[in-house]
């Protein structure tokens, strides 16, 4: 009942701003088509908040509605003269569709095969087994070795396949912990949180990542390797101070634990294949174009090997994320209506930044993004608020002096990420929530500061990228 009424509820507000007359719409001279756009922008925002329907579902309706009502083969109803320009310029229907296999949504689909490869042949236990090693025995360290290994596995697998993979290890682990020792609370909170964090170090390893690759074009542009350069310092700096924090807040009791991992390297030829498909992938995106190729062409290498090879078979297909891949292609889609239709210029014209302090815009842009993030999908938050962001990082000249649009970008990128407070804020912490050995005040105590101090060791990052010439 709840879902149905909010359901009505969002169509009724998007049908009130598709057929509010011009007189009564906050922009003057304001197109048809940027009307609908606004309507189908308002449309997509209220869903992926109160989320009467999947967020992914909604990213497919964005896509079909914009090529019903805005593209170059809309229904009749929906079309206008060309020669009129109170109607504005529909969009290519060839473009809207085309998000759906733009490369940033391949790149991801080969990270995917490469995640799915790595869970079906246990490499990814294998190799958690091994990484342990080196911590020992105490309780603080084996919690610095569980939450380094979630980080690095979420820079390349998504963040909550990583999160249910390390629980699954860390079950055990926790039966070593007296019931009322509060250690416990920080293995259960580093998992996620290293997830979250470790995501941000990669192009692949979130969303919100490549939904900024989308907009880092041309002079702007930067190469995986490029961004795990600073993005990889940044997860290490921000995974211990997680790591301290949880222990000054959940220090363990006992003095000593020992994790045991039952798992041993496969040695099949197609596990082999795989070994090397992942280590020639890993290695061809770090030294990025010294290869002669770019990160889209290099993430088909695995998706081409492991469906030869039958390492991916048409079974496993079943299983990929495929709604993550649309749920993306719908901001791509939103984002291409925002830009093309006008609307996001028009927005930002409408709104007097240029009298705006460029370092009130940049902490209120970013403050904004953190805020939606803890609320709803991190994803969703980035769908929404990147096509403006981009518009404003462009426009005003007074955020060249502090790195410009570029800037701008990544720093809200980063804060979408780094948003943690609440169970609904990822689903890595979701799960967390749902094994019932934490409360949600023991993750926002925790998850509030992590996210503060994360926003602004964010802005001490920017400094540093301008003064070395990244931005």
């Amino acid at each position: 009942m709840k879902h149905t009424l909010s359901l009505i509820a969002s169509i009724l507000v998007a049908l009130v701003v598709l057929f509010l007359p011009e007189s009564m719409l906050p922009f003057a001279g304001i197109t048809v088509i940027e009307q609908r756009v606004m309507a189908l922008f308002v449309l997509a925002a209220v869903f992926w908040i109160v989320e009467p329907i999947p967020v992914y579902a909604t990213s497919v309706l964005i896509i079909v509605l914009e090529l019903l009502m805005i593209s170059d083969k809309s229904l009749i109803f929906f079309a206008g003269s060309k020669d009129d320009p109170s109607f504005g310029t529909a969009l290519s229907h060839k473009a809207i569709m085309a998000t759906f296999a733009h490369p940033i949504i391949l790149l991801f689909l080969g990270g995917f095969f490469l995640a799915m490869a790595t869970s079906k042949y246990r490499l990814d236990l294998n190799l958690a087994r091994v990484m342990l090693k080196p911590f020992g025995k105490n309780p603080k360290l084996i919690l610095l070795g569980l939450m380094t290994i979630t980080a690095i596995f979420s820079m390349f697998m998504s963040n909550t396949a990583t999160t249910a993979m390390m629980f699954a290890i860390l079950t055990p682990v926790l039966g070593a912990f007296e019931v009322d020792d509060r250690g416990r609370i920080a293995y259960i909170l580093g998992i996620p949180f290293a997830a979250n964090i470790g995501g941000i170090g990669t192009p692949i390893g979130t969303p919100p990542n490549a939904i900024a690759i989308r907009y880092l074009t041309g002079d702007n542009a930067i190469s995986f390797a490029g961004w795990m350069a600073f993005a990889v310092p940044f997860v290490i700096v921000m995974l211990i101070f997680a790591w301290v924090l949880l222990l000054w807040f959940f220090p363990p009791k006992t003095d000593t634990i020992e994790v045991k991992i039952k798992s041993k390297f496969l040695t099949h030829w197609r596990a082999m294949t795989l070994y090397i498909t992942f280590a020639v992938t890993v290695l061809l995106w770090v030294i990025g174009s010294a290869s002669g190729m770019n990160s889209y062409v290099i993430a088909m290498i695995p998706v081409a090997v492991f469906s030869v090879t039958q390492i991916i078979t048409k079974e496993d297909l079943k299983n990929l994320s495929w709604d993550v891949l649309w749920l993306v292609a719908g901001g791509f889609a939103l984002g291409l209506a925002l830009e093309d239709s006008g609307l996001s210029k028009r927005l930002i014209e409408s709104i007097p930044f240029g009298t705006f302090s460029p370092y009130f815009i940049v902490l209120t842009c970013s403050a904004l993004t953190l805020l939606m993030g803890t609320f709803m999908s991190h994803t969703a938050t980035a769908n929404l608020l990147m096509p403006v962001i981009v518009v404003l990082g462009t426009t005003l000249s007074s955020l060249e002096p502090l790195g410009g649009g570029k800037m701008l970008i990544l720093t809200c990128t980063f804060a979408a990420s780094l948003a943690m407070a609440l169970p609904v804020s990822t689903p890595p912490n979701a799960i967390a929530y749902a094994s019932g050995m934490v409360d949600t005040r023991h993750m926002m105590k925790t998850g509030v500061i992590i996210s503060s101090v994360g926003l602004i060791g964010v802005y001490g990052l920017m400094i540093v990228l301008r003064m070395v010439g990244v931005i």
